[in-house]
């Protein structure tokens, strides 16, 4: 007779640095524009947001600004003030109630800003004063972002030391970590990007100074939580926010990895192909290549379904998956995916901004099929 078939490796514990995963699907960062507009708090809504998603191996939770400055989007939370990390500490209480785990995603948009969402009408900031010539809500409509000014030497120092203030608030807060933002066209990849960094200076020119400054944020925040408490999102091949990805990028990222391995962070996240888009990858690229050179955790994401990511992690193409947009409309996806079973279609309009509809009235399987609001997915 033969035995029971095992679970496969997906729905298995890991281990990511400090932080013991009980399966390794991870809940993706999702921008959802609802923290409260007067200081961009979280409230009680996030509280049952996060909660009813703690079946996740790991929550990431939604870009969250170090500073004013690092603000892209209306009514996205922060984590720089007394209000915020109150907000967020309600967020981490419930989760944790629920036997599960969630980091915080650090976050600056650099030049991916508009004049209204920034402190005293100022420009955004990046490494060149380059348009980056891609559109960001402002809370009445998407708008054209706003011409940046080029960072100064003092100003990277200065934005060096909020990364820092960032990773005590997340402790303060009670997160088990921090994911640095590092993909997507925002800062840390502005840096990495020659269409973004036209810098003379040590941050700029050579694949050496471009990843410079995505080494000191690492320094920063790990000086802050160790190695062990922080994670990494990279986008190595997604022109996400008008970012080009030219010849260099596969030399560029496997530069930033081996630039990041002595941290011994807890893992890297990487998105396989355009954020939200094609998995397809220019000519001489290897996300597999990449993935090779990081020493620790790797967490694949971008487009993945149950039979991709069972068989991501059975070969060990990857330690574990994250998914985005189904964790909007199935809170208990994880127990989903275990169980195969039917998945709920997100609704996009609710995506960005509004309350509760959309947000935290999807049902959890069983509310589901009472209702009968799963579909096939």
């Amino acid at each position: 007779m033969s035995g029971p078939t095992p679970e496969p490796k997906l729905f298995t514990p890991l281990q990511a640095g400090a932080i013991r995963l009980a399966n390794r699907v991870v809940m993706a960062p999702l921008t959802r524009n609802r923290a409260r507009p007067a200081d961009d708090a979280p409230v009680a809504i996030h509280v049952d947001y996060y909660r009813q998603r703690a079946g996740a191996g790991l929550i990431i939770s939604e870009g969250t600004q170090i500073s004013p400055e690092g603000k892209g989007y209306a009514w996205t939370p922060g984590i720089h003030s007394p209000a915020q990390v109150a907000g967020w500490k309600a967020v981490t209480d419930a989760v944790h109630a629920e036997g599960g785990h969630i980091v915080a995603q650090i976050w600056h948009v650099g030049r991916v800003s508009h004049t209204s969402l920034q402190p005293n009408g100022q420009p955004p900031v990046g490494p060149s004063a380059l348009t980056a010539n891609s559109r960001t809500f402002d809370g009445a409509g998407f708008v054209p972002t706003s011409a940046p000014r080029a960072l100064e030497l003092a100003d990277i120092a200065r934005i060096l030391e909020d990364y820092r203030h960032a990773a005590a608030n997340a402790d303060a807060a009670g997160f088990d970590g921090v994911e640095i933002h590092g993909a997507n066209g925002y800062l840390i990849d502005q840096f990495m990007r020659p269409s973004a960094n036209h810098r003379t200076d040590g941050y700029g020119g050579s694949i050496e100074n471009r990843t410079r400054f995505l080494e000191e944020v690492v320094d920063a925040v790990t000086g802050v939580l160790g190695g062990a408490r922080v994670g990494l999102r990279l986008s190595p091949f997604s022109p996400a926010n008008a970012v080009v990805v030219d010849e260099t990028a596969q030399e560029t990222f496997a530069r930033a990895i081996d630039r990041i391995n002595p941290y011994g962070l807890a893992f890297l996240h990487m998105v396989e192909g355009a954020t939200g888009g094609s998995r397809e990858l220019p000519a001489g690229a290897s996300i597999d290549a990449l993935r090779a050179r990081f020493d620790g955790v790797y967490i694949a994401n971008n487009g993945y379904d149950r039979r991709m990511a069972i068989e991501a992690v059975e070969s060990g193409r990857a330690d574990a998956v994250a998914f985005g947009k189904l964790f909007i409309s199935n809170p208990d996806l994880a127990e989903r995916l275990r169980r195969d079973a039917p998945l709920t279609t997100p609704d996009s309009a609710t995506f960005y901004g509004g309350g509760a509809e959309g947000y935290i009235d999807y049902p959890a399987l069983e509310g589901a099929e009472h209702r009968g609001a799963a579909v096939g997915g």
